[in-house]
């Protein structure tokens, strides 16, 4: 038996070898490219598509399979799901052409676009099936493809069998993987296993992610206090439950922020330090008596505006209310810890003029709380005394860059010709958004 003579030859003829409903698009494939247009030399043996609008890579051995066929056969696939209809019609008019078709382009992106049943799906080009088709096939494909499949990659195992009947030669191809037993009894449960664990990692990609952004911006400051509050990855009766067991111990309901990247939250139950996510899972755990099942502990944790951490501006820091560190992470999805934008921005706060931390921060990007904060300890801003909070006072957390200064913010600015009704500067004085906004050029 020839391997592309009789073997190829007889995929194509007969493509329900392959599954219900193929139609082969090209055979003998090996016009790719880098991204510098030099060739590649692999040579894929048949493409398909099927009626669901998956592609089918096709690896061809006429003996025993290679111990890593698998792995071309992984590697074709990756090349087919960059095709998009236009490519696919290109290489489906050449093969044709070469077997004495002829049909035009447009004809055959319509013979593609027919064959689908339904509309055409970019999104499931990216997800090639692949079938190896094989004398045998070594343990190493065999235990890999099982391991693979269980990761949700749909690969099957088709093993052909040749006979010589009456001087002809008679090939039988029976699929070896997935049976419909294994697809049923272990597949199934494998891949429903598999999503899990993906979700699981989606979603403490997620939390340490909202984490990062938090402790980049300086968001909260160290000891700032989380209240508990059950939310996503617990049914209604576990976040009953939950609740309940957490009014048994004050100390269960509450964590304390510290800023660090890889555990930010000391539990008021114990003093250990968590991810929030992994406090979660544990209080989780405690009262159901089971693991936790993709749990984004971000949306577990409240910001307690009831109790102000030191040198935080009262005004500012309710305007975190009824916020969870997912929901504040995304309001500073961006924002870091390069303040240039802000020193140039109060450079040009011109004297006379007062500006608020909350339009500071929606001009830089930022958040009131950590523009507050930054300007309580930094040494270089310019013009800081006028920032004033959103009632157009002076913050409590106001401190001079020099501590031997013993004039205060609102003597400067009515040095500057702002007008005071007893601590609360003239609104007239006050720089609109949009004036704000021109300042830094926007």
């Amino acid at each position: 038996m020839l391997e592309r003579q009789h073997l190829q030859e007889w995929v194509i003829d007969n493509p329900r070898i392959l599954g219900e409903s193929v139609l082969v698009i090209t055979a003998e494939f090996d016009r790719w490219a880098d991204a510098d247009g030099v060739p590649a030399r692999d040579r894929l043996d048949v493409l398909g598509l099927d009626a669901t609008g998956r592609l089918v890579v096709v690896e061809l051995k006429r003996g025993t399979a290679d111990r890593d066929v698998h792995l071309q056969a992984i590697t074709y696939a990756a090349l087919v799901s960059r095709f998009d209809l236009d490519t696919l019609a290109q290489a489906h008019r050449d093969f044709l052409a070469g077997r004495g078709q002829a049909l035009d382009l447009d004809a055959c992106r319509q013979r593609l676009l027919d064959h689908v049943d339904g509309e055409w799906s970019p999104e499931l080009l990216q997800r090639p099936r692949q079938v190896i088709i094989a004398a045998g096939f070594p343990k190493q494909v065999t235990h890999t493809v099982v391991w693979l499949s269980e990761m949700n990659l749909d690969i099957d195992l088709v093993q052909v069998g040749m006979w010589r009947v009456e001087g002809n030669l008679v090939a039988g191809f029976t699929k070896v993987y997935p049976t419909p037993e294994v697809e049923e009894f272990t597949l199934a449960p494998a891949r429903v296993e598999a999503k899990a664990a993906a979700r699981k990692l989606e979603e403490r990609s997620r939390a340490r992610d909202a984490v990062h952004v938090l402790v980049d911006a300086g968001l909260l400051p160290d000891g700032t206090r989380l209240r508990l509050t059950p939310r996503h990855g617990a049914t209604e009766s576990i976040r009953e439950a939950i609740v309940e067991w957490v009014s048994e111990d004050a100390g269960r309901a509450t964590a304390t922020w510290s800023n660090s990247t890889a555990k930010p939250l000391i539990w008021g139950a114990d003093g250990k330090s968590y991810s929030p996510t992994g406090l979660a899972e544990h209080v989780f755990t405690a009262v159901t008596a089971r693991k936790a099942d993709s749990i984004q502990g971000t949306t577990w944790w409240d910001v307690d505006t009831d109790h102000l951490p030191d040198g935080v501006d009262p005004d500012e820091w309710a305007t975190l209310a009824g916020a969870h560190l997912a929901s504040l992470a995304k309001r500073l999805r961006g924002a870091g810890k390069d303040w240039t934008s802000l020193h140039t921005l109060l450079e040009a706060v011109p004297p006379g003029r007062w500006t608020t931390y909350g339009d500071v921060a929606t001009v830089i990007g930022s958040h009131a709380v950590p523009v507050g904060t930054h300007l309580a300890t930094c040494h270089a801003c310019p013009n800081p005394w006028r920032v004033l909070n959103a009632a157009g006072r002076v913050s409590p957390g106001f401190r001079w860059a020099d501590p031997t200064r013993t004039d205060t913010p609102a003597g400067v600015l009515a040095a500057e010709g702002v007008r005071f009704d007893g601590d609360t500067a003239a609104r007239e004085a006050r720089l609109s958004p949009d004036e704000v906004r021109r300042l830094l050029g926007g």
